[in-house]
């Protein structure tokens, strides 16, 4: 297994310590320039959401993300939340099989919810079913705090070419 970094300050939205990452793929992103962890993000709405990547390499992402504020009308946790963590998950993982001269795009997502939830955090672990050179596809299991599966799903990613730099 190669050496990990994790990154330094709080980069998760909740203050905590940066994701666990592989420290030849940070090197290859910070020689490009580009800040490693907020590709991880999911943007403006894996901000709003609470998503947290704790650790991201070709083989295991991991990433939680609190129910409070993820709840649908009855209070459980919303199903698109759990897509929305779960494309997250995957979509980092196949970003970096694909490393920097690929972008990974989602294509085809399918969840299974499998209990509801009310309360507490759940931790999602997306593993690759498969990595070829222009599709990855990844099983993401979500639990909640017990180690109970929430949502089982299973994201295929495109691999497209990543636009030149701009310099």
């Amino acid at each position: 297994m190669a050496d990990t970094y994790e990154t330094g300050g709080t980069d998760g939205p909740s203050g905590t310590p940066g994701p666990k990452l592989p420290q030849d793929i940070v090197d290859e992103y910070a020689a490009l320039g580009t800040d490693l962890p907020a590709l991880f993000s999911a943007g403006h709405l894996g901000i709003r959401m609470g998503i947290e990547i704790t650790e991201a390499s070709a083989d295991r992402v991991v990433g939680t993300m609190p129910v409070e504020g993820n709840t649908q009308p009855y209070g459980l946790l919303h199903g698109g939340a759990s897509a929305v963590l779960a494309e997250t998950l995957g979509s980092v993982g196949a970003m970096l099989h694909g490393r920097s001269g690929k972008i990974a795009v989602g294509v085809d997502l399918n969840c299974t919810h499998h209990r509801g939830l009310s309360s507490g955090t759940v931790t999602g672990v997306a593993t690759p079913v498969h990595r070829g050179r222009s599709t990855t596809t990844h099983e993401i299991v979500i639990s909640d705090e017990q180690g109970r599966r929430v949502c089982t799903a299973r994201l295929t990613c495109l691999l497209r070419d990543a636009p030149a730099p701009t310099r």
